[in-house]
This record gives C-alpha cells, structure tokens and sequence, in this order.
C-alpha cells in the first residue's frame, strides 16, 4: 500500500536550528552545521521508521508570494533568517537531491499551499498521505487519508494527527474550522491579524455556536456586549485572515507519484558532503543501518579516541582504507616493533636521551583503574614510532614496565600523550609516575577551540590530512569487545600503536605555535597542564562510600515509595502500575478526567511526562503523588542503589573521572559516574551526600568559594557599590535589597533580600524582564523596577555588560580574566533570538569561566603544598566551586589553613576572595 511523506522543509530546518542552539555543532570550519544535522536526522528517523513508498519536500520559494502581495505586513514581523540556516539551505537541498527524493517548490506560492495541493488530491485518490511539520496551521487538511506528523522535540516522540486529534486540540466540530479558529484569534507567527481581543477560548466558543466565520457574520445581531462590538467593527479584518489563513488546495502542480516514488539514495555523493561536513557519526547511522546502534559513549571515551589512531572512527571508503593502509606500509616510515629484551635495552639507551617523548598505552579497557596494559607506544622523531608489548602476566608486565620508569620519571624531558591522564593512572597502577613537563594534545586543542571536538582520529584528519581507518578490518569478529588490545598479537597491532605516538608528536609540533599564535600558551601552560596530574591524583583517591548507609536510605525509601503508592491508589480509586506511562495516563485522563485535552503520543498512549505533569499539579492531588513517587524512584536507581555497584573492588572506593575538555566555559565535568550533580536542594537529595565519608581515621573537609561570581563581576565591571559592599562584608544579597528598595539593610525583608539574590544571580546570565517576572512569580511591572533599580544603584554593571557586548561584536570572542576565549560566531547575527544567545554568553562566560580558572588554580597549588609539605590528607572532589577531602585529624588545622589560604590567594581581585569551610563525619555534615 502506497504511503506518501510530504515534508515542510523550512519548518524543519527552523525547528532543528532552535533545538541545538544552546549547544550548536559547529565543524573545524567553523561552519555551523545544527539545522543541516537536525534536518537529516529527522529525514533519516521518518526513512527507517515509516518506510514511505513515495516522498517529497517542500520549500518556500524566494520572493514574495501571493499572500505577500495581498498583505505587504504578512510575516513582516518575523526576524532576519539566521545566517547559518541561510547559508545551510543550499547544501540541505543538495542533500536531498543526493537521496533522490523530489524538491517541490512552486513560485508565489507557500510550501504550506504546495502541500495542501498534493496532501488533498493524494487523499482523493485513497493514498494515506503525512504532512510532516510542527505548523498548526495544517490542521484544516487533515482528511480520512491525510494526517499531520508532528516531528519529535526534546524527548518526545513523532505524534500523528488525524480528524480525531484536531478537533479535540481546537475543541472543534470538522477540520475545516481551523481556518475559522485562526481567522478569528489571528497568528502571530505570521502576523495574521484576526480580530482584536479575541482569543483562542472566545474564537473556539464562536465557532462552536456559529460554525463558521461566515456564519457568525451574519448573525452579529446574537451577540452581545464587547464581543458584538469586537466583531463588527473588525468584519474585513476577519475576513481577510480568514483568506491569508486559508491553504490553497489548487496550487498549479501535479501530482505525480511516479516521480516521487522513494529510491535508492546516491551512497557516493551522500557520503561526499557528509565527510566535507565531517558528520561521522552520521555516516555510520546511514550506511550501517543493519548493524545495532553503538551505546553514547561518555566523555572521557570520546577523548580517548587516541588509544589506538582512529579506533572508534567511522566507516570509510575502500579508497581511504588501502590510503591508510599504504601510509603504513610506505618506507618512509619507520615504525618499530621492540619485543626482545635485546631490542628493549637498545631502545631505552636511545629514548633516554631524548627531550621530548610522544607515549602512548594500549590497554584492556577504557576504565583506567582497572585496565590492564597490552603495550606502550613511543616517539621522539617524526614518522618514526617503536611499540613494547607487555605480556598479560601482571609480574612479567610490572619487569617491562619497571624498565621503562626511568623514561617516564625523567624530570627533564617533555612527555607529549592524547589525554595524558589516561596513561597516567593507567601506569600508576604499575607504581609509575609520569614526571617533567607534559603537552597534552588533546587539552591543547580544547584550549584553542572549545566548541569543537578534540579526538585524535579528528585532529588527525583536520591538521594532517589522514584518512582515517578502522582497526576492525584487523579484529574482524573480535571488534565487539573493541577495548581489549589482548585480542590481538603484537604483530597486528603495532603499526596501528606505532601511528598514535608518531601522530601525537606531529600534532604537538602544530599545535604548540597555534597555543602561540592565538595568545593562550600561558592558560594552556600554567592552569591546564599543571592541572592534568592534580586530576589524576583525585580520581586516584577516589571517593569513600557508606553503602550500609545508602541501603538503610534504600529500604527508608522503598518503604516511604509503598506509603505514597497506596495513597495514589486511594486517590485513584484503583490499583494499577505507578510506574507504567500508559497506565498513568489512563488513570488521569480516561477514569480522573483531570483535563480534557491530554496530550497523545502518536500510538496514541497519553503523554505523562514530568513537564506534563508538574503543569498539571493544581488539578489533582494524585499527579503530586505520582511526580513524588517518581523523584523517589530515580534517587534510588540513580544513585542510592546504582552507587555501590560502582565501587572499584580493588580500591573499595568510587573513582569518577573528571573531564577537562568538555564544557565550553572551562569547567570541569563528571562522569562514570557524574557525582557534580547528585542534588542538594530537598532533603532526599540531601541523604545521598550523607553516604560520602572520609577514610578511616580521617574527617571530611569541604571548602567552596563564596559568591565568587558576584565577586568576579564586581570586579570586571569596577562598580563601586557593589565592590563597597563586599569589601565592607556586607550580605551582598541584602545590600543589593537595601539599595533597590530605598532602606537600611537592617530592614531589609526575609521575601526582599530573596527577590534581590534571583535579581543578582539572574542579572549577570542576561536574564530578562519577562524571564525574572516568572522566575520570582511576580508582575512585569515589578520585575522591570528590579532590574531599573538594580542598574540604578550598579551603573557600572550595566555598563560592563554593554561593552562585553560590544567587545564581543568586535572581536567574535569573548576572555576570562585568564584570557581562556569563548567564540561567539552569532553574535552579530541579524536574527534577534540567536543574537540574544550570543548576547547572553557574552556577559556570563567571562563570569563562569574565569571562576572555573581560578579554582582550577587553586586546586593546583594546593596540590603541590600537599606534595611539598608531605600532607597525607586527600583532595577526593570538586563540585564547581567546592573541593572535598578526606583529611587525617592530626592533619586538620594544617589542611584548613592551606586550603582557605590558597582558594583566597588563587587570583587577586578588586574584591576579596572568601572561602567557607566545614567539617563532618560525612558529605552533608561538611557542607
């Protein structure tokens, strides 16, 4: 049976823009990449999930269409196309010709109307007919045999719409009245007038009792009161949105099935542009679409890329593959295999003698602390690379390893690695330090392009031109446990060990002069690097946890689940699964009726997700339950019942990696698993904290920085009153209070000081009038004199935000007091929502980044006090401006005292930095 797709092309490609533009993808171009992804991933779902026999795709044309030249302000209002989807749209059509699917496109007509025309002949003919597009409007063409199909967004599904779904939406009687409905309540979107004053309640109430705009038109004389006059003084204006709201049916194209029958795409020129896009990921889902998807790797796997050169990389060409392949045969490489004693001592005669040293470890797996080496790869040469195999006996491996200690101890030559701090605590576990000055290639590209990716199998491609080439050509069947380099001989793998150290080296050798040419050698020097061994050190130590105590909170939770159950079977007047979607929603919506219009999935299951049902908390006391009974359930599988699986049993201890090319501000992040965010606010959250305590013997010490983003603004914009304020240690919180509101600090109110920390905090992310106004659930009005009395009394605050603004325009950048930058490439966008973004950023990354630079600072020098003073206590965590150790009690005062000092002394400032601290048995009593 025929199965026709129709897809609004523009509505697509908007809607995948918007999606990624908190976090866009952008190529090592520069070139921003997010609709094009977003759309071909939307094609791709609807291509392996529907199978559609016959396909097409809509554009709008250039110029002015029909409605334009009726109604010259008929989307007048909209903002500027942004700049990357113009520029994405050319190449988003080439895509689709390279999928063989037709791109229809009528001058002086709307994709809407193209497709109008095409959905509703198709839908006379019998042929089940999608209208793929987020629009509302297409509501009115909704038939027996055509349907809406409305792409996925955030973590909701693909939602299908037929006659049944558009009339309960509208609360109407026939899908044609949705014309009627948008003729009266007008859209914004498109700068449809409608009549004034009338909403979607009034417009669905009219057409409920007159049918239609005509009707209701002729009988004006049944209405009454405001409506009536409403009405009658807008007749044209009704009528005339009416007509722009209108689709056309009678577009002059045909519909021709035949030429919009889906065919085999054009693999070659498909796999041309998404190379040039460099969308690997991609590749593999497109042309790979037989095997399982690969599990989302964490961070720290996407950065060890390196391990063996382009490992994970995606599938290539036979060309790129026998390319690769001769690059390693070729004779002007000399790579070695070192496997006799013989050739081993030979080796290290050389390579000591060596300043700089390009290493590599082939390991079992990607958890460092419990991996176990294969091998070790080196390079002091370019193009020429020597690999050790390390026998899978742990006391023959430890003899080859000790070997190599002076190697890596040598305080005088530079180590160069891709993500050193993998083969250090790997080779900690050998009893082998990494000494002297390290360069880590990946951290260095991470400093110079935040926003980009940073695995070697990328930087390889990027700055030396490789082909890159998948090492399961040589595991065949054993490439499912990717990881283990003991699946092969020395001899398969060598060459491929050899290449990573020799291209680590070649990328330190460009990448060095860039840290140079782009002014942040000194950030890469001394805050990053130094900060690689101080990060392998914390997760070395690990983190202690109390698992009786975290099963005591299981069973307390367990218990108090069952409690909040049976109250929601009382509630519901019936038990069923609280822990099944579907019949939750069923509950709420078929037997408690708590609304009358409840979203559906396109199976047509009721949609019960957690922001459905915190919106719909008011309604009934049984969704309060559930979102209770839920929060419960995912501490539990989280952290309370997922932690103690997690324990290295070895060690005894939870060893998180911190990962230090990841966020585009500086900060660091956590992962496997990510113990920066286990919550804090509610007193649930609160019991897992208590679960973290310190080693026998030894107190848990917390120290965190104290407003420190408020400090740092006070000090980049200079603002007297605010520098006054922290400098005479006011409450900062009440001060801004006092100043706002026109009284003493002293008289300052609990609701007042509360309202000036949201408008403190909310002001330096950019928040805006509408933004703090919700965020504080107060009026405009009273919002708008928060942030005119804020500015008021903080001039130079408004001020500074302006010209970060303003520099940024400039430069495309904006720098962290340690000159870290952060590319803004829309900041001059003509599009006001994307510029507003970029805006944004540019007031707080400085902020956020220049506090994630100083604790990183600080985390530094308090490590190397602890190695020079020979402080057994250990530094265990860091949570963004807090640092966690496990401290000896005859070490305590000695420890508080380096610590506070150095987070105080870690950059001086027009303002102090301050430190709190607190000490416990646990986590929770610490902090």
């Amino acid at each position: 049976m025929d199965k026709l797709f129709l897809l609004d092309a523009y509505a697509l490609i908007y809607r995948a823009y918007y999606a990624l533009i908190k976090s866009p993808r952008i190529n090592s171009k520069g070139f921003n990449t997010s609709a094009i992804l977003g759309f071909v991933n939307t094609l791709e779902d609807v291509l392996k999930k529907e199978s559609p026999t016959h396909i097409g795709v809509a554009f709008d044309p250039s110029g002015p269409t029909f409605r334009h030249e009726a109604y010259k302000e008929y989307k007048a209002q909209r903002e500027e196309t942004p700049e990357a989807i113009r520029l994405s749209v050319p190449i988003i059509k080439d895509i689709i010709r390279a999928y063989k699917i037709p791109i229809l496109e009528v001058p002086g007509y709307e994709a809407d109307d193209v497709i109008g025309t095409l959905a509703t002949e198709a839908g006379k003919r019998g042929i089940t007919t999608y209208m793929m597009t987020p629009d509302k409007d297409y509501g009115q063409l909704v038939s027996e045999n055509v349907f809406m199909y409305r792409p996925k967004y955030g973590d909701k599904e693909f939602d299908i719409m037929g006659i049944e779904e558009v009339k309960a939406k509208f609360n109407i009687e026939s899908t044609s009245q949705v014309i009627d409905m948008l003729g009266l309540m007008g859209d914004s979107s498109d700068n449809i007038p409608g009549c004034p004053g009338v909403g979607e309640k009034t417009a669905q109430k009219l057409i409920s009792e007159f049918g239609s705009i005509e009707n209701l038109l002729e009988h004006t004389d049944q209405l009454k009161g405001a409506i009536k006059t409403k009405v009658e003084s807008n007749v044209e204006k009704i009528k005339f949105s009416k007509f722009l709201a209108t689709i056309k049916t009678d577009v002059p194209i045909e519909l021709d099935m035949d030429s919009l029958k889906r065919e085999t795409p054009d693999e070659e020129k498909l796999r041309s542009i998404f190379e040039e896009l460099e969308f690997r990921t991609l590749l593999e889902r497109v042309f790979k679409s037989d095997k399982k998807p690969a599990a989302k790797q964490a961070p720290e796997k996407q950065a060890l890329q390196g391990d063996l050169f382009g490992f994970f990389a995606d599938d290539n060409t036979e060309e790129q593959k026998n390319s690769s392949l001769k690059r390693l045969e070729d004779t002007d490489y000399d790579y070695q295999l070192i496997d006799t004693e013989d050739k081993i001592n030979d080796f290290l005669r050389i390579i000591l003698t060596k300043e700089i040293i390009s290493l590599d470890t082939e390991t079992t797996g990607t958890n460092a602390m419990s991996a176990e080496l294969v091998g070790m790869s080196f390079s002091y040469k370019e193009n020429q690379a020597f690999y050790v195999p390390v026998p899978q006996d742990r006391e023959e491996a430890q003899k080859i390893v000790d070997k190599f200690k002076p190697v890596f101890e040598n305080e005088k030559s530079i180590k160069v690695g891709q993500n050193i701090k993998y083969d250090m605590i790997v080779l900690g576990n050998y009893g082998v330090s990494i000494k002297g000055q390290m360069f880590d290639t990946m951290i260095a590209h991470y400093v110079l392009q935040p926003e980009l990716h940073h695995g070697m199998d990328y930087l390889a491609e990027v700055y030396l031109k490789y082909d890159t080439i998948k090492i399961e050509e040589l595991i065949g069947a054993k490439g499912k446990n990717q990881r283990n380099m003991r699946d092969l001989s020395p001899t398969d793998i060598y060459k491929y060990a050899c290449e990573d150290a020799d291209v680590t080296l070649k990328l330190k050798n460009i990448l060095e002069k860039e840290l140079e040419t782009n002014g942040v050698k000194e950030l890469f020097e001394e805050i990053e690097m130094p900060l690689v061994p101080v990060l392998a050190y914390i997760e070395r130590n690990g983190v202690r946890i109390d698992t009786e105590a975290l099963k005591e909170t299981s069973r307390h939770f367990t218990i108090r689940m069952r409690e909040i159950e049976e109250e929601i079977y009382k509630l519901a007047g019936m038990e069923f699964n609280v822990s099944s979607p579907k019949q939750v929603g069923e509950v709420l919506f078929d037997r408690l009726k708590i609304v009358e219009k409840a979203k559906k999935t396109k199976t047509g299951q009721y949609v019960t997700s957690e922001e459905v049902l915190e919106s719909l908390k008011g309604k009934h006391q049984i969704v309060e339950k559930i979102l209770d009974y839920r929060g419960l359930k995912k501490l539990l599988s989280t952290y309370i019942d997922a932690l103690p699986e997690l324990i290295n049993p070895k060690t005894g201890r939870i060893h998180t990696s911190f990962n230090q090319t990841v966020t585009a501000t500086g900060r660091l992040s956590s992962s496997n698993p990510n113990l920066q965010n286990i919550p804090v606010r509610d007193d649930d959250g609160k019991e897992i904290r208590k679960a973290f305590i310190p080693d026998d013997g030894c107190e848990f010490f917390s120290a965190d920085y104290s407003q420190i983003e408020l400090r740092i603004m006070a000090h980049l914009s200079e603002d007297d009153n605010m520098i006054e304020a922290f400098r005479e240690e006011q409450d900062i919180h009440a001060a801004t209070a006092a100043k706002i509101y026109k009284i003493n600090i002293d008289e300052v109110t609990r609701e007042q000081r509360s309202k000036a920390k949201t408008a403190n905090f909310g002001i330096i992310y950019g928040i805006s009038v509408f933004g703090l106004a919700e965020r504080l659930n107060v009026d405009r009005k009273e919002a708008k004199e928060l942030i005119d009395g804020y500015f008021e009394n903080y001039p130079k605050v408004k001020a500074y935000m302006d010209e970060s603004i303003r520099s940024a325009r400039d430069k495309g950048y904006i720098e962290t007091i340690f000159k870290r930058k952060r590319y803004l490439p829309d900041i001059n966008s003509r599009n006001a929502v994307v510029r507003g973004y970029a805006e944004r950023n540019a007031i707080n990354a400085p902020i956020q980044g220049s506090a994630a630079d100083i604790i990183k600072v600080a985390m530094i020098r308090i490590y190397k006090r602890f190695m020079d003073e020979g402080i057994k206590s250990k530094m265990i965590l860091q949570v963004h401006d807090e640092l966690n150790f496990s401290v000896l009690r005859e070490e305590k005062e000695k420890v508080q005292q380096i610590v506070i000092s150095e987070m105080e002394a870690a950059y001086k400032m027009k303002v102090p930095l301050l430190a709190d601290c607190g000490w416990g048995q646990n986590w929770l009593e610490a902090h």
